[in-house]
């Protein structure tokens, strides 16, 4: 039997394959295809403190080997979440993780206080890096002061397991994950999507109506996995991979480069089935090698 089991801090992961923020609702719009409890984690939609409408439609478009999109976290706020959303989901059987998201570091640390205080949920996504919210976002995640400030306010505020999720619109990806772990973050998550857009030859004008988008999928993965090899090399905390994973293949490179865990996202629009088929490709790959724990392969490129 391989040992997929690791640890973020104090907390315990059953194996390493957990969902991506905004891509499985919250969790249980899988529950017709997988069981999410054979996951490691669920990271759930991003949640604001007020609801949010999101940006106007068209609000994704597709792109060679990706995807764009624009929604905007729309979502109906904590208030909703508290009193619909977190009975239903505090019954799953793994790590539900929230992501947060904020215009200003009060709203962050008010979001943090009151997920806290959620017994079932032992962990938050700090999500510094949303590219397609007109306030706050990549403002925080790209700005090297900004995001010491509002990371190391959160931490004061939230005492459980603190996870940053770190924009890739950035020059220096190591100095934003070490920012992170100086602040107090037991693990970050990276990379979120990529700035881009798509332009409608026919009617000459940009296919989302905010202009630009997040960029996911397999045309980001080179990126995302340079950056986690790069963070991973530059923190002692758990890093957490995102972007483009559609197979374990793909996943096994980012474990390889240094990632403790990875986020499957764009691929569950895909096919809903992929993080497991993803874990169980884990399992058989370590199986054939020999392998007893999957921890023996972490960041094994640089050794």
């Amino acid at each position: 039997m391989v040992n997929l089991s690791f640890k973020i801090g104090s907390l315990s992961f059953r194996n390493p394959v957990l969902t991506a923020s905004g891509t499985c609702g919250y969790g249980s719009e899988l529950e017709d295809f997988i069981n999410p409890d054979d996951l490691g984690g669920i990271v759930v939609k991003g949640t604001t403190l007020e609801p949010r409408e999101g940006n106007p439609y068209p609000r994704m478009a597709e792109t060679s080997s990706g995807m764009l999109n624009s929604v905007g976290l729309q979502n109906k706020g904590i208030d909703y979440f508290e009193k619909y959303i977190y009975p239903r989901i505090s019954k799953f059987n793994t790590n539900v993780i929230v992501n947060i998201n904020g215009n200003t570091i009060d709203d962050y640390v008010s979001l943090a206080e009151r997920i806290g205080k959620l017994d079932k949920i032992p962990a938050l996504e700090l999500n510094i890096s949303c590219p397609n919210v007109k306030a706050g976002g990549m403002l925080f995640g790209t700005n090297p002061a900004s995001a010491r400030e509002v990371i190391r306010e959160v931490r004061k505020a939230y005492s459980k397991i603190l996870i940053v999720k770190l924009s890739p619109n950035v020059t220096s990806i190591e100095e934003f994950a070490r920012i992170a772990e100086d602040e107090g973050a037991d693990s970050v998550s990276l990379i979120n999507t990529l700035l881009g857009m798509a332009v409608d030859v026919n009617t000459g004008k940009a296919v989302l109506p905010g202009f630009t988008g997040g960029l996911s999928g397999p045309a980001i993965k080179p990126v995302a996995l340079r950056m986690v090899w790069q963070a991973a090399r530059s923190v002692k905390i758990p890093v957490i991979g995102i972007g483009g994973i559609a197979s374990a293949k793909d996943a096994l490179e980012f474990i390889m480069a240094g990632a403790a865990a990875v986020q499957i996202g764009t691929a569950i629009f895909i096919d809903p089935e992929s993080p497991i088929k993803v874990l169980s490709g884990i399992k058989e790959f370590l199986e054939n090698k020999g392998v007893r724990d999957y921890s023996e392969i972490i960041g094994c490129i640089n050794s």
